[in-house]
């Protein structure tokens, strides 16, 4: 055990796996609409936060892992920073430039997590009365913060991807840790869920002139039963769930209809499903990116990028680019000879059919929850979600209050934290 005062020391810190790439928040998948729960399976579920997640009821949650641990990132992100800034004659040293970089990454990353849990969406005009989150910026521990604005959050965790740009390799040679075009593609993301497109556009584009490899589906085994290899070519940046919690994979049903909306070609419909035994006409969900039955991969990937670049590009009036994204996608998910390029010309048929291919793509990935709620700001896109236990139906309405999560009661007591207004 050490006290952390040189260049290496900092490196050897972005070495923590559990901290950095661990632990994120999974709440919000738990409440979208990519999958359900029979009665029986969510009977068996004994942590009352996630059985209260999943029917969307308004009570205190006292399970403070979910906020606390990408707060742990946060912390080890902020002490790399100190201990950089006391070593500034070192600054030419491309080590320190990395490292530098990776801990502006991972604070970037981990606050944007945070955000599109337990923030209500972004925006414009909104945002700079709107509640974000807690913006620690230094590794002490006893300060006693408040709520920053939904803007300065989302401004921050821009500086900071930005920061890593930067300084982040275009090669990083160690699985976990993020390169360049990782950055890149965080940022896009980022400004997706701004609905700031041009930039979204740009860098997404950037990040795939880095890198834009994709997996062929063809190559992948639909005998395995977890079929996607963990940090494979398209993974950017490994990152997963504190756990699977209610999507786990011998508790979550993939209803037929979304199933059935891949079409016989598409090798994603064979890869990623697979019948239950215990549940007729519904399907477990196996195509997990972390290749893990008890967590969710919420990191980045090329394939995201694509469809961020061909979100964006579609909304900013790029037809042309916008189907070159996609059907670049496209052409390694369906089987061999059998995909044929989509030629769509009208941008409001092609942005519904784009939608539809993100959803279809980035199933159980972290996306769904923060694309119903800035989706939702368009009345075109706006869904209501429903589920049915006991008999009794519950419904989430579009843009209700409740898409930003509850903070954990031991955040707003301890912490004397505003919670979110209902």
């Amino acid at each position: 055990m050490v006290i952390p005062r040189t260049v290496a020391d900092c490196d050897l810190l972005l070495n923590d796996y559990t901290t950095l790439n661990m632990g994120y928040p999974a709440l919000g998948e738990w409440g979208a609409d990519d999958y359900f729960l029979t009665q029986e399976n969510w009977e068996s579920i004994t942590n009352n936060d996630q059985r209260n997640t999943y029917i969307w009821a308004d009570e205190p949650y006292t399970d403070a892992v979910q906020w606390q641990r990408p707060y742990k990132a946060v912390f080890l992100s902020n002490q790399i920073l100190e201990t950089l800034n006391a070593l500034k004659d070192e600054s030419d040293d491309p080590i320190y430039e990395k490292v530098s970089g990776g801990a502006h990454f991972y604070r970037a990353f981990a606050f944007h997590q945070l955000v599109e849990v337990y923030a209500p969406a972004y925006q414009g005009g909104k945002a700079v009365s709107a509640l974000g989150i807690p913006l620690r910026m230094n590794a002490g521990i006893d300060e006693i913060l408040s709520r920053a604005s939904l803007e300065d959050s989302y401004k921050q965790i821009i500086v900071d991807y930005k920061a890593a740009i930067h300084k982040l390799p275009v090669q990083e040679p160690r699985r976990g840790r993020p390169s360049r075009a990782a950055a890149y593609a965080g940022l896009a993301r980022v400004y997706l869920d701004m609905g700031l497109y041009q930039d979204a556009y740009a860098y997404s584009d950037s990040s795939l002139m880095l890198k834009a490899d994709l997996l062929d589906f063809n190559e992948l085994s639909v005998l395995k039963e977890l079929p996607i290899p963990r940090f494979n070519p398209e993974v950017l940046f490994p990152a997963v769930s504190a756990g699977a919690g209610p999507m786990g994979f011998y508790l979550a049903c993939v209803d037929s209809v979304l199933v059935g909306q891949y079409q016989p070609e598409d090798m994603r419909k064979h890869l990623f499903f697979q019948a239950n035994e215990n549940a007729d006409t519904t399907y477990s969900f196996r195509g997990n990116y972390d290749n893990s039955y008890s967590q969710l991969f919420v990191g980045l990937t090329t394939s995201e990028t694509y469809l961020i670049k061909a979100e964006a590009a579609v909304r900013i009036g790029k037809v042309n680019e916008a189907l070159t994204a996609l059907n670049a996608l496209l052409k390694k998910r369906f089987k061999i000879n059998s995909y044929i390029d989509i030629k769509e010309s009208n941008s409001e048929i092609l942005l519904e059919l784009i939608l539809l291919e993100r959803r279809k793509e980035l199933l159980f990935r972290g996306r769904r929850w923060p694309d119903l709620k800035r989706l939702n700001l368009d009345a075109r896109f706006q869904k209501t979600l429903s589920r049915r236990i006991d008999g009794k139906r519950y419904e989430l309405a579009p843009n209700s209050l409740k898409y930003a999560f509850r903070l954990p009661e031991p955040v707003v007591s301890l912490g004397n934290m505003q919670q979110n207004f209902r």
